[in-house]
């Protein structure tokens, strides 16, 4: 069971928590990008390559048995902090569609360049699997 960790007084954040304590296994994401298993992007779109990377966490966390209620934190990295704000529906959408209502705590960082040129996006995750 993970807790959050919520400091008295403290606006509640939207979306993130602030801090998350958990007991168990833990398994390490490693940065994903949008693109596909094959190693292709689909899209140049930001939105569907967040979509993408999202459900390849999710797909690396199910071999070993985690699920998206398992992460506890999640740092993002995006080659443009306006393209990130203009869409945070499309994204706030992609999010609950691929990691439900599940709320680690975050970073979202802009960063000059991804190792992949097409990539927008790059994700990090950590996930604790209860014991």
């Amino acid at each position: 069971m993970h807790k959050i960790l919520q400091p008295e007084g403290w606006a509640k954040p939207i979306g993130y928590a602030n801090g998350v304590s958990a007991r168990g296994r833990t398994v390490f994401v490693g940065g994903q990008i949008g693109w596909n298993a094959q190693c292709q992007f689909e899209s140049d779109d930001f939105v569907e390559q967040v979509r993408q990377t999202l459900k390849n966490v999710v797909a690396i966390l199910a071999e070993d048995g985690a699920g998206p209620e398992h992460i506890t934190t999640m740092t993002w990295y995006f080659t443009d902090k306006a393209e990130y704000l203009a869409n945070l529906k499309g994204l706030g959408k992609a999010y609950r569609d691929i990691i439900g209502r599940n709320f680690p705590a975050m970073a979202a960082v802009q960063v000059i360049a991804l190792v992949e040129d097409r990539a927008k996006i790059e994700i990090q995750a950590t996930a604790v699997v209860e014991d």
